[in-house]
């Protein structure tokens, strides 16, 4: 039995990549939800904020059901 170092670096690589840009993207979708936040109780709007949280959180979503689907596929 042999191991194919090349190939599991690769898939660790991925995989690390993957997961920090889920993460970070995440991330922004909760900062833009505290912006609006913010800015609702100074009295202020901050529709982009919001629309850029929904982008995120969607985007999201978007990464795991693609995921969900290579693997059961």
């Amino acid at each position: 039995m042999s191991i194919d170092w090349a190939a599991l670096g690769s898939v660790f690589g991925v995989s690390l990549v993957a997961t920090v840009a889920l993460v970070g993207l995440f991330t922004l979708g909760i900062v833009g939800l505290s912006r609006q936040e913010r800015a609702a109780a100074q009295g202020g709007s901050a529709a982009l904020a919001v629309t850029g949280a929904y982008a995120c959180f969607a985007a999201c979503a978007a990464a795991v059901a693609y995921g969900i689907y290579l693997i059961v596929a």
